[in-house]
């Protein structure tokens, strides 16, 4: 059994750290390079970096930004937004990621899935799947979730794991910033059909819906944004909290 892993996410738009609830209304959640030193040193396991609104905006994600990100922690460092291409995953790279994570443009182009892992090794390729019920099957939402495709949410993640993704990052857009847990009986579903990593995004509120993601689904990471940001949770007493349920932790 792997130990299970804790994973800050910083939601960034305009150099700044943002969270929202079910992806509207963000507020300021401080700044990126201050709370990636924080986490690195709290313990986290990893760090995701997600430019929120590149893909939206038509633009590549801010490089200076994820330098100075990259400067501050010691921990595996996954960066998201506005990728498209090889080249665009190589400045990342340069720049201080360990992995990129691609959402919008792998949709739109399922074969940059292969050429990146082709190019760089399945571990460096993040797939992030932004999902919402719709009339009770699960949906693959695309730009931020502003757009909803016809694109049933477990199709897309077969399809991804089979074209070289190392890892799946899924998100519950209806859970997103509500803090009411994680949506379990879903996650299950998608990690029983799933030979590659699973990581758990949205709804996070409090120590004990983190038991119940790894319990419940036995994904292999949880991801969590703004209890963090927030200083709700401190990453070493969930750790600990984690490790009285019989949960294994770094």
């Amino acid at each position: 059994m792997l130990a299970k892993r804790i994973i800050p996410c910083l939601d960034v738009k305009d150099g700044r750290t943002v969270k929202g609830v079910n992806f509207v209304d963000l507020r300021d959640a401080g700044d990126p390079v201050e709370l990636a030193w924080q986490y690195s040193r709290q313990g986290a396991d990893e760090l995701v970096f997600l430019d929120i609104t590149a893909t939206h905006e038509r633009r590549k994600t801010t490089v200076e930004l994820v330098k100075a990100v990259a400067r501050q922690v010691n921990i595996p460092f996954t960066i998201g937004g506005g990728i498209n291409e090889l080249a665009d995953a190589d400045i990342l790279l340069h720049s201080g990621a360990d992995k990129i994570s691609i959402n919008s443009a792998a949709v739109r182009n399922p074969a940059l899935i292969n050429e990146l892992a082709d190019a760089f090794g399945i571990q460096f390729v993040v797939v992030a799947v932004d999902t919402r019920n719709v009339g009770g099957k699960n949906f693959v939402h695309l730009n931020g979730g502003r757009l909803k495709t016809d694109i049933e949410t477990e199709d897309w993640i077969k399809e991804a794991e089979n074209r070289g993704a190392g890892e799946i990052l899924l998100t519950s857009m209806d859970h997103d910033g509500t803090k009411n847990g994680f949506d379990c009986a879903f996650l299950k579903k998608i990690n029983d059909n799933l030979s590659i990593p699973l990581i758990a995004s949205g709804g996070a509120g409090n120590r004990q819906h983190f038991v119940d993601v790894f319990q419940q689904s036995n994904v292999d990471a949880a991801l969590a944004a703004s209890v963090f940001h927030y200083g709700e949770i401190l990453i070493p007493d969930l750790k600990a909290e984690l490790r009285r349920h019989g949960i294994e932790v770094r």
